[in-house]
């Protein structure tokens, strides 16, 4: 379906075009802008409630700015749609998060108008301090860095890191805290309640109006007026403001609130601070899904809702698979807490700002006391995890892959030098989707197989998710225990059964074969199950084992193989650089065993967004990626072996 551009939108291919344009046009713009989003990602989906809560501010930000000489920097980029649609990408915006299509993400190679690649939170103030720095080095006064960072975001430490750094430094920069009291998940933590005070607090808010009101008089008394002005502004920043606001006391000036809604007002003021030197903070409180009344009252549902009709809200499933599927893996993870918080009173749960992402809000909801949303804050979730298993306890830290990245320093210096029970429970592991390389969840096998005292593991359906949980909790295995899971379902509808102990570091044979060991771990090895049932029906027999540890690796398993099979192909939905393929090859080397070993995973490079099917077979290592290496393999045809 081909979406058409309001009138004024469709003329706006550059930011220079909205220029053109008189103020009294921006709330006409807002409004054809929010509503292309919305028909675009109605049919599309992507993410949504973010980006239309900041439609005022993008028009207002490439209004005032001179993008993109003036640099702009979103944070994660959720919210980014308006922009990606203001800075010539309109025409090609319907291939938003599709394969081959534009990123879901403010990407460089992308655009000169996006300065900075995310997907990640809370960079955006580190990234444009240090244009601003460059900036200022290079003699480039006039131009202006900006960081747009959601309240959600600044409950991360890097945020207040580069505050701390940004407030000693005399550069050109302009924080825009754009505080809707939403993450994907409803903030907590301290910092949104001192935010929800300063927009509500009528004593602090009329005391700053009211000295801004006696300056101007007294500027108004005669040429020695500005200095007085300077004087007591000074004063009164330096005790009573600076002691009454956090942002004020690291060195920021800071403006707010602001209504983030009012494009006219926005104008305003930012002409007003692009005048202004040194590091500024504007603190907007913006809606996030202005303008969608469904996405105003349930945010978390429609951060992200996938297609839906636009004139009645009704979010449309997708068609069911001919075969029956299990439920999602993150469900699996959220129903089997509860269980085994119900059978171990020392089973906690802990996740960085994504319970409804985790489904850790089932436990949360059913034992709030013993399940932590710590906000966006990965390194503090695992150090804190480590703090509670000092204490004889057994936290479940439940991370996306890709953001246990942030707090690998954690892992190892808190959790695996002491051997402390911690276990990781690493969700979108693998191909992730529609979100692309900041999201894809590659590393993880090769960056904890090398960490000592770790164990890595990785469950093949939804049976053995719930048994590697129930196996982690059981005892202390001497260190932290890795569990790894993809985004999506799983491949067993009747998942719920009885809870069983899994040996550490043993996998199992699926079904025995000839001339060819396929060696899998994790979901993936349901491709490899395809895999063989149509080679069986050309008349190939490879074996097919699911090794379920790629640390402790079995290695009795793996003399099995080696003994039997000259020819092994692994594979994994992760990188294959120091992936379970690379402990294969080293235990045969090792033994100095002699095979022919073909590892299939994700290559030594960065995969873009696409579906998970899409992005598994242009890696290399879908089911007819398994097929066609066993016939490379196995250099005789099937009927001269039968015959043979």
């Amino acid at each position: 379906m081909e979406v058409q551009a309001g009138h004024l939108l469709s003329q706006i291919n550059i930011p220079s075009n909205l220029k053109k344009f008189k103020e009294e046009d921006l709330t006409e713009i807002c409004k054809e802008l929010r509503q292309y989003i919305i028909d675009i990602v109605s049919v599309n989906g992507g993410h949504f409630a973010s980006s239309l809560g900041v439609v005022e501010l993008t028009v207002a930000l490439h209004y005032v700015m001179n993008t993109p000489y003036d640099q702009l920097v979103w944070d994660v980029g959720h919210q980014a749609y308006g922009h990606k649609i203001l800075t010539g990408r309109r025409e090609v915006f319907h291939t938003n998060r599709i394969y081959k299509g534009i990123s879901g993400f403010p990407k460089r190679s992308e655009s000169e108008y996006d300065t900075f690649g995310v997907g990640h939170s809370s960079t955006s103030i580190s990234a444009a301090l240090g244009m601003a720095v460059a900036s200022h080095y290079k003699g480039e006064k006039d131009r202006q860095h900006v960081a747009v960072i959601g309240d959600g975001s600044m409950t991360a430490g890097m945020a207040f890191e580069a505050l701390n750094h940004a407030g000693i430094e005399n550069s050109n920069v302009l924080v825009i805290l754009n505080d809707n009291c939403m993450s994907i998940d409803p903030n907590v933590g301290a910092l949104k309640d001192y935010l929800t005070d300063i927009t509500t607090s009528k004593t602090y808010n009329k005391f700053r109006d009211d000295v801004s009101a006696v300056l101007s008089k007294i500027s108004e008394i005669g040429p020695n007026a500005h200095e007085i002005v300077k004087k007591i502004e000074k004063s009164i920043k330096g005790t009573l403001l600076k002691k009454s606001n956090l942002f004020e006391a690291l060195n920021f000036r800071y403006f707010g609130p602001i209504d983030g809604h009012d494009v006219n007002h926005l104008v305003k003021v930012l002409k007003d601070l692009r005048d202004i030197p040194g590091p500024k903070l504007l603190h907007c409180v913006t809606v996030k899904g202005k303008g969608y009344a469904l996405a105003e009252k349930d945010q978390t549902k429609w951060h992200s809702p996938g297609l839906f009709n636009k004139i009645t809200g009704e979010i449309k499933k997708t068609a069911p698979s001919v075969k029956p599927q299990g439920p999602k893996y993150q469900d699996v993870f959220g129903h089997t807490m509860v269980e085994l918080a119900e059978m171990n009173d020392k089973v906690m749960g802990i996740t960085p700002a994504m319970p409804s992402g985790c489904s850790l809000n089932i436990m949360m909801k059913a034992m709030p006391h013993r399940a932590f949303d710590v906000g966006i804050a990965e390194q503090h979730a695992v150090t804190f995890s480590a703090g509670l298993a000092t204490q004889g306890l057994i936290p479940f830290c439940n991370i996306y892959s890709s953001f246990m990245q942030r707090a690998y320093d954690q892992v190892v210096h808190d959790v695996a030098l002491q051997k402390l029970p911690v276990v990781f429970c690493l969700d979108r592991a693998g191909i992730a989707g529609a979100d692309g390389p900041t999201h894809h969840g590659a590393y993880d096998i090769a960056y904890f197989r090398c960490i000592p005292n770790m164990i890595v593991s990785a469950p093949m359906n939804e049976e053995e998710l719930r048994n590697l949980m129930y196996t982690a909790q059981l005892k202390n295995h001497g260190g932290p225990f890795s569990i790894r899971y993809p985004r999506g379902n799983g491949v067993m509808p009747e998942w719920k059964r009885p809870l069983k102990e899994v040996e550490v570091g043993k996998g199992r044979k699926i079904t025995d074969g000839e001339d060819v060991a396929i060696l899998t771990i994790g979901h993936i090895g349901n491709e490899a199950v395809k895999a063989c049932l149509e080679l069986n029906a050309e008349g190939y027999y490879p074996a097919h084992y699911d090794m379920r540890f790629a640390k402790p690796i079995d290695e009795e398993l793996l003399h099995e193989v080696f003994k039997n099979f000259k020819n092994v192909i692994t594979v994994e939905d992760g990188c294959i650089q120091g992936g379970m393929g690379s402990a294969v090859l080293e235990f045969m080397a090792d033994h100095q065993y002699q095979a022919v070993v073909k590892r299939l995973g994700i290559p030594d490079a960065v995969i873009e967004h696409g579906e998970q099917a899409e992005l598994w077979n242009e890696c290399g290592y879908d089911a007819f990626a398994i097929l066609k290496t066993v016939k490379e393999l196995v250099k005789a045809k099937p009927t001269e072996r039968l015959v043979g």
